[in-house]
Parts: C-alpha cells; sequence; structure tokens
C-alpha cells in the first residue's frame, strides 16, 4: 500500500511551528485509530519517560541505540527538542546521543559487537529529528553516519555488528536496521547511494524462507507456498520479529508489489490474533518484536491495519503499569533480553512509539519523499 500523505509538507509546517511544543498532527484515518484511553496511556508513558531521565539523558544506559529509542518516543508523540514540557528532556536525550558520536561517525559507546545495530537504530531517529528540527548539528553527523553504512556493507548488501565490512553480513536484523537509517535519510531530505540501498534490498530478499519448497527454486514456485523472512539466509530462527522486520524494509523502500509482503503478513496477523487477545500484565510482544510489528501494519495498511491495529494498541494500554510510585507508574515492564531501567526505557519507548503511530507526526510515517527511489526501480 502506498500512504499518500506529503511528507515534505509535513516536515516543513513542523519546523516553521516558533512557538508550539506540539508538531502539527496529520490527521488519524478515524476514531478507530486514536481512542482517549489510548491518548491518555501515550502522554503517561512520556511522562514516565521525563521523570525517569536523569541529568546526563540516557536513563543509566550507555547503549546509543537505547537511548535513541527515548528519543523517538517524544518525537512520535510530536514533541520537539527545547519546546513545551518536554522539551528538556528530548533535547537531553539528542544531546547524548549526538555528543558520543564518534569521529568516524559511528554511533556506539557500548561494546563493539553491538555497534552497527545501535549506529542504525540511531541514525534512524537522528534523521526524524532532523525532519522535524532545525538542529544544525544533525546534518554533518548524519552525513558521517551514513558514509560509515554504505562503507561497512559487506558483499552480499548486509552488515556485521562490528562497523567493518565482511564477506557477508551476518543476519536479517542488521540488513533491515540500516535499510531504516537510509530511508529516514531519504525523508529528511539528505542524500543516499541508490546503490547501497540496492544492494541491501536484494539482502533482505535472500532472507525469504519458503515452506515446502527449495529456497532456490523459482519464485513462481515459492509464492505457492507459505513462507517468511528469517534471521540468517539459510533459514534459521524463524520469528515473527523477521518476519515484521523484513515486510518494513521492503515497504519503506517502495517494494509495495513484492510478493513476500503478504506471505509475512499471514505471519505477523496470525500472530497479533494469538498475543493481543484478553488483558494481560505483559506486553503481548517484547520490546524489539512490537517495534516492527507495529510498522509493519502501519506500512501495509489496508485491512492489516484496520483490523489488527485497534486489538495491537489495546492489548498496549491494558498492561501499562499504574502504580502510586511515580518511579513505576505509566511505564510498560521490560519483557526481553534488557532489564533494570534500560529494558524499561527500550520497553516503554517501543510502546509510545507504536501508540503515536496514528498521529503520523514523523517523517518515516508520511509519504511523498520516497517516489524517487521507487521510479528508480521501476526502472530496472
Amino acid at each position: 500500500m502506498k500512504r499518500t500523505v506529503s511528507g515534505c509538507l509535513a516536515v516543513c509546517l513542523a519546523v516553521a511551528v516558533p512557538t508550539t511544543c506540539i508538531a502539527p498532527i496529520a490527521r488519524a484515518e478515524g476514531d478507530w485509530e486514536i481512542t482517549p484511553e489510548s491518548d491518555e496511556a501515550l502522554a503517561r508513558g512520556i511522562d514516565w519517560l521525563t521523570k525517569s531521565q536523569g541529568t546526563e539523558g540516557n536513563w543509566t544506559s550507555n547503549d546509543l541505540g537505547l537511548v535513541s529509542m527515548g528519543a523517538l518516543a517524544y518525537l512520535s508523540a510530536g514533541h520537539l527538542p527545547g519546546r513545551g514540557r518536554h522539551g528538556e528532556a528530548i533535547q537531553r536525550a539528542l544531546d547524548y546521543v549526538i555528543s558520543n558520536a564518534k569521529p568516524s561517525g559511528l554511533l556506539n559507546i557500548a561494546d563493539e559487537r553491538r555497534g552497527m545495530y545501535n549506529h542504525g537504530l540511531s541514525t534512524f531517529v537522528l534523521g526524524q529529528a532532523y525532519g522535524m528540527s532545525a538542529d544544525e548539528r544533525i546534518s554533518p553527523l548524519m552525513d558521517r553516519a551514513l558514509k560509515l553504512i554504505a562503507q561497512t556493507q559487506c558483499d552480499d548488501g548486509g552488515w556485521d555488528y562490528v562497523a567493518k565490512p565482511q564477506t557477508r553480513g551476518h543476519d536479517l536484523s542488521l540488513a533491515v536496521m540500516q535499510a531504516k537509517a537510509l530511508r529516514s535519510a531519504v525523508d529528511s531530505g539528505l542524500e543516499v547511494p541508490p546503490e547501497v540501498i540496492d544492494l541491501a534490498i536484494r539482502s533482505v530478499r535472500q532472507h525469504y524462507t519458503p515452506q515446502g519448497c527449495s529456497r532456490d527454486a523459482d519464485e513462481e514456485q515459492q509464492q505457492k507456498h507459505r513462507g517468511q523472512f528469517t534471521y540468517t539466509k539459510g533459514g534459521g530462527n524463524a520469528s515473527v520479529a523477521m518476519a515484521a522486520a523484513g515486510v518494513v524494509c521492503l515497504q519503506e523502500f517502495a517494494q509495495y508489489d513484492d510478493w513476500r509482503i503478504e506471505k509475512n503478513m499471514e505471519v505477523i496477523d496470525k500472530a497479533i490474533r494469538e498475543k493481543a487477545k484478553g488483558r494481560s500484565s505483559n506486553p503481548p510482544f517484547d520490546a524489539y518484536t512490537l517495534y516492527y510489528v507495529g510498522q509493519a501494519l502501519y506500512q501495509v495498511g489496508g485491512k492489516h491495519w484496520r483490523e489488527h491495529y485497534p486489538p495491537l494498541r489495546d492489548a498496549l494500554i491494558a498492561c501499562q503499569v499504574e502504580s502510586t510510585d511515580p518511579n513505576e507508574n505509566g511505564k510498560w515492564r521490560a519483557n526481553g533480553r534488557v532489564g533494570g531501567k534500560p529494558g524499561d526505557l527500550y520497553m516503554t519507548g517501543a510502546a509510545c512509539f507504536i501508540l503515536a503511530m496514528p498521529n503520523r507526526y514523523l517523517p518515516i510515517l508520511q509519504e511523498g519523499k520516497i517516489d524517487s527511489l521507487q521510479q528508480r526501480f521501476q526502472q530496472k
């Protein structure tokens, strides 16, 4: 599905209004997208992020990817750096990421094995911030960060966790993380080498694994069977997260008609039906999976978004922490590999991002600037 809201217009409006703390809204498709309960849950989540942040702006974490997720929550809710009640908090988060960038442009100060993962996520968020604010520090940093992504791309189009090129990329999650960073740059008007994007998309497609026939079978044969994107090219570690991540990458680079998208949406829709029913004190997915599932629903749109976003949204509302303790109230508890306050940051940031998506504040949630890339791929 091709979204039709003009990204350029919305971004220009967001930059042009100097007195408000909330970016101008690109209205939701209908009342079914946003409810009073979801608005309240989003506001409480943002309040928790601000109250628990700390003076350094990093929520006690040196993981720039996690800190960027906190910043993304604010941006997706329409809060802009330096403006309004949460302006100082988002400014601190962005300052922490920007000030810790290495001369090479690498956005990672944690273990080097998290290098390109943190780099991709942080570059993506900085690209969104650049499209919504006038922070002159971001453009030169984005230029170095994008060059690093291009320089570290592996021969097969993927990436390794360590920031250096290899013969083969490590896994799909890394490829998609860099691809989102590249798309974020496109949305914000920055230049991206087309050949890097082209190779990355080919790499993502190579992670698709059919069920019931060989991965080497021709596409016509593969389309007759179920299948999904997997963590490795050999078909290992199939998961809902990988199904969603692959869909997001193809959608964001205008591969709307790729038959693999619908195959993976079957996996995602089924998972939401199973995980987002009834009331539970636990989030329906871990933060990583939630982050991609919500985006896949939105980017594909249509019946997938209309039928499955409301139950996903309501499941998140139901498991938000309600407590008289201000240190707990409003957050979502970590339920993945990251624990403690950084884990709560990750889960809360992802939940706020999903609840805020219908507002369409972020450039990545708007359409318009990707058209030139779409035309280029159609000419091949």
